[in-house]
C-alpha cells in the first residue's frame, strides 16, 4: 500500500498534504525576510495596476464613494503601494520604477499638457513663482532650525548631511550629490540622509494630494482668490465637451505613439545636450524639452485627441507613477534613524508655515501652495504629478516651477549650507 504522503507534498488521493502547507508557508516566510515577495517586473506591474483597478473599482460603490468623498482616491494610489512595501510584498526600488519615471511620466505629462490652454496658463499670474520662492526659503531657513532644536540628539557631522538635503529639497538629486561633496558629507551620513529624504517628503506629498480633493473647500474658508484657477478649469471642461467623441482604434493609436515617441525623444534629446552648471541635466532637459512638444502640440490639431480621451490615457499613465513613488517609501526603515526622522518633520514644519503664511499674504489658493512647495521638496517628477491631481491642464505649471527650483537649488542650497556650519560649530 502507498504512503500515505507520497513524498512531493500530495496525498495518495491527489490533494495537498500538510507538509505540502507547512513547505510553502516556510518558502514565503523565508522570501519575505530575505527580501520582497514579488521581484519579477512582471509581477509588480501586475500587482500595482491590479492595486489601481481596485481602488478604481472600490470607489463607485456605495461605501467606496462615500469614503473618497473625505480622503481622495489618489491618497489610497500613493499610500496602499507604501503598505505592500512596508509587509515586504513588493520592494521599493526596482528597475519598473526607474522605467515608469523615466519613460512613463514624460509620456503622461505630454497627453496632459496636448489639450493645454497657455492663455488661461499666463492668465494665472505670478503667485506661483512668489510660492515657489517662499517654499525655497522655508527649506533654507527650516534647516538651520531644525538643526538648533536637534543638536544635542544628532552628531556632529550631521549638518554635513542636511546641507546634502537641502540640496535634494531644492534642487533634486544632483545638487544632493553636489552639495554633500562641497560640505564634506560621508558616505554613511549621506545614506541616513535618505531616511528623512525619502519618508518626510512622501508624507508631505500624501497630504498634499489629499488636499487636491479639498481645494475648494480650503479655499473658500481661507478666502484665497482662486477665480483664475476656476476659469481655467471650466475652459477645459468646456473644451473637453466640444471634442468628446467615441475613441477608435487609429485615436487611441495616435495618442499612444504621440506620447512614447514624445517622450522618447525628449530622452534621447536630453541626453545629447550639455548638462548647464548643476542645475540643468539631462533628466531637467528632458521635463523641458517633452513640455514644449506637449505646448507646441495644443496649437495644432493634435489638441483634438483630448476629445478621444488623450488625458484620460495620460491619468492611467500618471496613476501609475503615483504608485511607484508610493512603492518607494518602505516605513520600517524609519525605526534605523528616529532621531533624523524628527530632525526632518521639524524642517518641513518650518517650510510649511512659511508657505502658509506667505499664501495667506497674497490670498494664494491651496494648488500654488501645492505646487510651490512640491517644486521644491519633490522636483520636476513629482511637482506636476501634484499639479494634476489638483487639475489635469496644470500639470506644465508644475514642470516649469520644478526647472526653476533646480536653478534656484544649488545658490539656496550654499546659504543653508553656510547656516548649518555656523550653528554646528557654535557661532564660530
Amino acid at each position: 500500500m502507498a504512503p500515505r504522503d507520497a513524498g512531493f507534498g500530495v496525498e495518495v488521493d491527489g490533494s495537498p498534504s500538510f507538509h505540502y502547507y507547512t513547505s510553502m508557508l516556510a518558502e514565503i516566510t523565508e522570501a519575505v525576510a530575505s527580501g520582497a515577495l514579488i521581484q519579477e517586473e512582471a509581477g509588480l506591474l501586475a500587482v500595482l495596476l491590479a492595486v489601481l483597478a481596485f481602488i478604481f473599482w472600490f470607489g463607485q460603490q456605495p461605501a467606496g464613494a462615500r469614503i473618497f468623498r473625505i480622503v481622495p482616491s489618489l491618497v489610497f494610489c500613493y499610500f496602499v503601494p507604501t503598505t505592500l512595501t512596508t509587509m515586504g510584498i513588493i520592494p521599493d526600488e526596482a528597475p519598473l520604477y526607474s522605467w515608469i519615471k523615466t519613460y512613463v511620466l514624460p509620456a503622461s505629462l505630454l497627453l496632459l499638457i496636448l489639450s493645454l490652454d497657455v492663455p488661461g496658463i499666463i492668465r494665472l499670474g505670478p503667485k506661483a513663482v512668489v510660492m515657489l520662492l517662499a517654499g525655497t526659503a522655508g527649506v533654507v531657513v527650516g534647516g538651520p532650525i531644525a538643526l538648533l532644536i536637534c543638536k544635542g540628539m544628532l552628531p556632529e557631522d550631521a549638518w554635513q548631511g542636511m546641507a546634502a538635503l537641502c540640496g535634494s529639497w531644492i534642487g533634486g538629486g544632483a545638487n544632493y550629490v553636489a552639495l554633500g561633496e562641497m560640505a564634506g558629507a560621508s558616505d554613511a551620513m549621506m545614506g541616513l540622509m535618505v531616511i528623512p529624504d525619502v519618508f518626510v517628503a512622501n508624507i508631505w506629498m500624501g497630504v498634499l494630494l489629499y488636499l487636491s480633493g479639498r481645494q475648494h473647500a480650503v479655499d473658500d474658508w481661507t478666502g484665497a482668490d482662486a477665480r483664475m484657477i476656476r476659469q481655467l478649469e471650466d475652459r477645459m471642461s468646456d473644451f473637453h465637451e466640444r471634442t468628446n467623441r467615441i475613441a477608435s482604434l487609429p485615436d487611441l493609436m495616435m495618442i499612444v505613439a504621440l506620447a512614447f515617441v514624445g517622450a522618447w525623444g525628449a530622452y534621447e534629446i536630453g541626453v545629447w545636450l550639455p548638462d548647464v552648471g548643476d542645475s540643468i541635466n539631462s533628466t531637467t532637459w528632458k521635463f523641458i524639452i517633452v513640455s514644449a512638444i506637449g505646448v507646441g502640440l495644443s496649437f495644432t490639431r493634435a489638441r483634438n485627441l483630448e476629445g478621444a480621451g488623450a488625458s484620460k490615457i495620460g491619468s492611467v499613465m500618471l496613476y501609475l507613477l503615483v504608485a511607484c513613488i508610493g512603492a518607494g517609501a518602505d516605513f520600517r526603515k524609519i525605526v534605523d534613524a528616529p532621531e533624523y526622522m524628527i530632525m526632518g518633520f521639524i524642517w518641513m514644519f518650518v517650510h510649511v508655515v512659511l508657505l502658509l503664511g506667505a499664501a495667506w499674504v497674497i490670498r494664494a489658493p491651496i494648488f500654488f501652495v501645492a505646487v510651490g512647495s512640491q517644486a521644491n521638496i519633490g522636483g520636476a517628477a513629482s511637482a506636476p504629478v501634484v499639479a494634476a491631481a489638483y487639475h489635469p491642464s496644470l500639470a506644465p505649471v508644475g514642470v516649469l516651477l520644478a526647472v526653476a527650483g533646480y536653478v534656484l537649488g544649488t545658490y539656496a542650497g550654499l546659504a543653508c549650507m553656510m547656516m548649518l556650519k555656523w550653528i554646528a560649530l557654535g557661532g564660530s
